[in-house]
């Protein structure tokens, strides 16, 4: 006879054979959790109104979840700024800069990494492109194999912390934190895993030169201003669009949705400013249009809204318009644009049914008291708070051999938030307990697109290397990094300053001093009249 406390290991257990079949993840989520809906009917554990709840929580938290809808805007940007030619120009004029030093090419793959990651949000756009563009130049110039898959391999993993990852969108969801603070969280780790990535490929410049040598001096074509001026041309048209995106979110001016949205349409106007058939013309309506908005933030910073705000940024708008419409026109741009909400909805599809399997899943193991389970599970670990870090950190490592990050968000994370806000609490405040630990999950799934057997961004790799690189190079090669990777776990979780730093403080108030004061206030008298006979 199968009891209550049988049900949430039978559910956990049945889940992770029916993945192993190999069906696809959203029904397999959904299906489980019926069937053992239906089993908990048969046996008594709660009744067929209590199913209800799923199509009440479809409707009300995944279909009609505002937050999620930056989904799209963001998979859209990286899907147009993926091909458009702006990680070619930086690649090319950053290897040229750092090309000297021993690891230049190390160097201007990590940086380039990095940047890429805070306007496109996507780990396969990123591998591909520096890939495609950057391997045959590092083996020309006789770089270590092992260490370009590597470093490519490991840049463009960034891409899951550098905001505005995807990921962290999901986890402030699942976690019920502000967009804006998990992004603000995860800046530290994403700076310090920049150093980790560089700093290795410093030290292996002292110990084995011969695999990161510096580029001949033949091979530079643009030295002094040239070369300045190229680097400058990819850095600042892509620093405006990560203030757009990301500055007016951390400022409160706009919505994670809405700051996807401007970022989505700056995606497309730095595609056309990066083609070669953006005209003369173009360009001055794009100038016409950066000093309208120049003028019109000034006149915001030093005075009040008023006509010449208004004129000054419709003028903005009307050039944004123009540059689009201007996109649409170039074929090849306007078959990109096509492509780009192809892959815009097949991922958000994809996420809205995982999403509503995992919703079948979680009601049922929650109404078969699979939250006291997993809560007395984890609150029984030895070691307290660190022994609760470690067990989660290896688990999530470990189900990432398996799973993709959507997967374990959905999933994992709704049934571990509430006892990590009750054990984390006391730690750091139970305001930035939640967006600690979700930095750190991120950090960890960063090795799920690294680590065999399902390393994505290695099946990336291997799709676009050439011939000559072989298979074992590629999993070989990531190793160290995944190491690295691992190193920044533990920094994370032996300083939560790293990722509370930059989160506002809660004031601190001593209750015990706190005085109530009420002003007297001199009444006039009153005045009843005469009392009646």
């Amino acid at each position: 006879m199968i009891t209550l406390e049988m049900m949430p290991p039978l559910m956990f257990g049945g889940l992770v054979l029916a993945m192993l079949i190999g069906f696809p993840v959203a029904f397999t989520l959904a299906a489980v959790g019926l069937s053992f809906g239906f089993l908990a009917i048969h046996l008594g554990f709660f009744d067929l109104n209590f199913l209800q709840a799923i199509p009440g929580r479809v409707f009300g938290s995944v279909l009609s979840n505002e937050l999620l809808l930056a989904i799209p805007f963001f998979t859209f940007m990286g899907a147009i700024l993926e091909r458009c030619g702006l990680a070619e120009d930086m690649l090319d004029s950053m290897g040229q800069l750092f090309g000297p030093i021993r690891g230049g090419l190390g160097y201007s793959v990590i940086i380039v990494g990095f940047i890429l990651g805070a306007i496109t949000g996507t780990v396969a756009a990123q591998v591909i492109a520096m890939a495609l563009i950057s391997m045959p130049v590092m083996i020309r110039y006789g770089y270590n194999m092992r260490y370009i898959t590597g470093v490519l391999a490991a840049s463009g993993t960034i891409t899951q912390l550098v905001p505005p990852s995807l990921v962290l969108i999901v986890l402030a969801d699942q976690l019920g934190k502000s967009v804006g603070d998990m992004y603000l969280g995860a800046w530290g780790p994403s700076v310090f895993q920049i150093l980790l990535f560089a700093g290795y490929t410093f030290i292996l410049g002292l110990i084995k030169p011969g695999h990161v040598p510096p580029v001949p001096l033949e091979a530079r074509t643009l030295t002094g201003w040239a070369l300045w001026k190229k680097c400058l041309m990819g850095i600042i048209p892509s620093a405006v669009l990560i203030f757009v995106v990301l500055g007016t979110m951390m400022m409160g001016l706009a919505t994670p949705t809405e700051a996807g949205a401007m970022g989505a349409v700056g995606a497309i106007v730095l595609a056309a400013i990066h083609h070669k058939e953006f005209s003369s013309t173009d360009r001055k309506v794009l100038v016409v249009g950066i000093i309208a908005a120049g003028i019109g933030t000034i006149v915001a910073m030093l005075f009040t809204e008023n006509l010449v705000f208004k004129i000054a940024f419709a003028v903005t708008y009307l050039a944004v318009a123009w540059i689009c419409i201007s996109a649409a026109r170039m074929p090849d741009l306007r078959d990109l644009i096509k492509q780009g909400y192809e892959s815009t909805m097949r991922l958000t599809c994809m996420v809205t049914f995982i999403l509503i399997g995992s919703t079948c899943f979680s009601v049922v193991f929650l109404g078969v008291s699979g939250g006291v389970w997993l809560e007395h599970l984890l609150t029984s670990l030895p070691g307290g708070v660190w022994g609760f870090l470690i067990f989660i950190n290896l688990f999530i490592f470990f189900l990432a051999f398996f799973l993709d990050f959507f997967e374990i968000a959905f999933i994992i994370l709704p049934m571990i938030a509430p006892i990590a806000q009750k054990i984390l609490g006391p730690v750091v405040g139970d305001g930035p307990a939640l967006i600690w630990f979700g930095v750190m999950l991120c950090v960890n799934m960063q090795t799920s697109f690294l680590h065999p057997p399902f390393g994505f961004a290695l099946f990336y790799l291997r799709g676009v290397a050439p011939k000559e690189v072989k298979s074992s190079d590629i999993y070989w090669g990531a190793m160290p990094w995944i190491g690295l990777q691992m190193i920044m776990v533990l920094i994370v979780i032996a300083f939560p300053i790293t990722v509370t730093a930059l989160l506002d403080k809660p004031a601190k108030v001593d209750l015990d001093k706190v005085k109530i004061e009420v002003p007297q206030i001199d009444l006039p008298p009153l005045d009843l009249g005469l009392p009646q006979k």
